[in-house]
């Protein structure tokens, strides 16, 4: 017998009893369905049978590890009901590309029409399998057992992802006689997967899934035309270059061609950059350039190249952060936990700011204010503007998006840029990389080399972050002129090297570990290389140092 304290209560369960069976007896007592239990603080699948004693703590749909846990197995019903309508004779390839919203969107290829009937079919199939309530097995693999399994399923990007691995065994799941790999934790089945939808979308197909807030709600799919394109576009650059996974990449690494990668990567976003530049220039009575993005998106060296490129075309650009117009610290509104929210438009001296630039736009001369962020006040330090015919504002800010921010700007003086780092590259071809992760790593190295701050404090910050993101800056990236994407295929190789040691600083007793354990995790799939190469314009080195630019 084994003795579990449950919500503050000791039972005792038979030895070898499974985490679904304890689940189960607690269910009634939660609003969201238990994917998950946490063992003496260690996270364990509910296939799992228990084997020790301890303080056991149930993970539901709502927690951000049981929502991962729902994507991951919802992905896996979508591709053995495709195996089983399309027939893995005639599947060349079924990759999960992107999200958008509370969609994933999906590719395919074959020897097949992808067509509404098709992807009505594979969602019939789906439902069927979720009735079934069929079991997902779990079985620990040798390393060579498991890439000739999925060698035999014609799964080839997992043989090139598996031959970079370190482990001597490799955890595969299945669903009958489907067989696959999934990076982190699975539901025991396919009963589990309550609620999905499956639409034909662009040129592939979604599968719209529940966020975290609302487990038991599909939202209507609302397209963003804009995102989409850019992620697209992403994709496309990758497979120009012959790198769709972590073990193309690994393999371009292993053969020597990491400089030729780099150059040509940092050549596309420089185009990228041109092409925005002249967009500017031939529109005509652009005096505000304002460019907004979530948290290390690279904003700031974004900035210095777009200007850059502007200087090509006749215009004298002036930085300015909308940060500077910070309310002073005793006027910032607070959040629900009393603390400061600088991230809300209220945070904003709103007034200000359309004052002089209003003033600006009428060839006014204007002191800009510097905010001291030590003290919490503006400061004058004799930052006189006037805007000649010439003269350009490149305005960088997370409301850069938003029309409250600038109210009393006509619209024709705006140009709104979003920029996000929105990851194209996949773990495999099923093994989607969030674009979250690789910001979080980015704002990590970067936190540490600049601030002096932790690995714990940056990701104890990081929800925080996420939810400023969603209420001030995702709303708006459709209203955007124009989009860029930050992401350099190569970057994952190069942080690294950087982050694993801040990762590693983490002891098991802190909350943070989980994540860190997850992220260090994720790194083991790449190759680690050197930043020497870089250039110093590179928008990875805003993060990693030895920018060019004061960043």
């Amino acid at each position: 017998m084994i003795t579990l304290v449950i919500d503050g209560v000791e039972k005792q369960y038979p030895a070898g009893i499974t985490y679904e069976k304890i689940a189960e007896e607690y269910q009634k007592s939660y609003d969201h369905i238990i994917g998950l239990v946490m063992i003496n603080g260690k996270v364990q699948e509910l296939m799992k049978k228990a084997d020790r004693s301890g303080v056991l703590r149930f993970i539901t749909y709502q927690d951000e590890i049981g929502h991962k846990t729902y994507v991951r197995t919802a992905i896996m019903l979508l591709m053995k009901a495709a195996y089983d309508v399309i027939g893995r004779e005639n599947i060349e390839k079924i990759k999960v590309e992107f999200a958008i919203g509370q969609g994933y969107y999906c590719s395919a290829r074959g020897d097949f029409k992808l067509d509404r009937t098709l992807i009505e079919r594979i969602n019939v199939r789906m439902l069927e399998l979720v009735q079934q309530d069929l079991p997902i097995g779990k079985k620990a693999y040798p390393l060579d057992e498991a890439v000739a399994l999925f060698e035999q399923h014609q799964m080839e990007d997992k043989v090139r992802l598996f031959r970079y691995r370190r482990s001597s065994t490799v955890n595969v799941y299945n669903i009958d006689d489907y067989y696959d790999y999934y990076y982190g934790y699975m539901l025991p089945s396919t009963g589990y997967v309550k609620y999905y939808n499956l639409i034909s979308y662009e040129k592939g197909f979604m599968l719209l899934l529940p966020d975290k807030e609302e487990p038991k709600k599909l939202h209507y799919f609302e397209p963003r035309e804009k995102l989409f394109k850019t992620l697209d576009r992403a994709t496309e650059w990758g497979e120009q270059m012959g790198i769709d996974t972590v073990g193309d990449l690994n393999d371009q690494i292993c053969h020597g061609n990491l400089n030729e990668l780099i150059l040509v990567q940092e050549a596309l976003q420089e185009r990228r950059i041109g092409e925005i530049a002249r967009d500017i220039a031939e529109r005509g009575g652009v005096k505000f350039v304002m460019i907004a993005g979530p948290s290390s998106s690279g904003k700031t060296t974004f900035s210095h190249r777009l200007s850059i490129q502007l200087r090509t075309l006749g215009f004298v650009p002036h930085p300015i952060a909308v940060d500077d117009y910070f309310v002073e610290r005793e006027e910032t509104p607070r959040d629900e936990n009393g603390q400061y929210n600088f991230e809300c438009l209220e945070a904003i001296d709103i007034e200000r700011f359309n004052q002089d630039m209003t003033a600006l736009l009428k060839g006014e001369t204007v002191e800009i204010p510097t905010f001291n962020f030590k003290t919490g006040h503006r400061e004058y330090k004799g930052n006189f503007k006037t805007l000649g015919p010439e003269d350009i504002l490149v305005i960088e800010g997370i409301h850069g998006l938003n029309d409250k921010l600038s109210y009393s700007l006509p619209v024709e003086s705006k140009y709104k840029i979003y920029i996000s780092a929105l990851t194209s590259l996949n773990i495999d071809e099923h093994n989607r990389i969030p674009t979250t992760d690789g910001r979080l790593l980015r704002r990590m190295v970067r936190d540490a080399r600049t601030r002096g701050a932790s690995a714990k404090r940056t990701i104890q910050m990081w929800p925080s972050v996420r939810r400023g993101e969603e209420e001030n800056i995702f709303p708006f990236q459709e209203s955007a002129d124009a989009m860029f994407n930050s992401v350099l295929i190569y970057e994952l190789a190069v942080l690294k090297q950087f982050a694993e040691p801040l990762l590693f600083g983490i002891s098991k007793e802190e909350p943070e570990y989980y994540e860190a354990k997850r992220l260090l995790k994720f790194l083991e799939y790449f190759l680690g290389v050197s930043s020497e190469e870089l250039p110093k314009n590179s928008i990875v080195r805003e993060f990693v140092g030895g920018s060019c630019f004061n960043v």
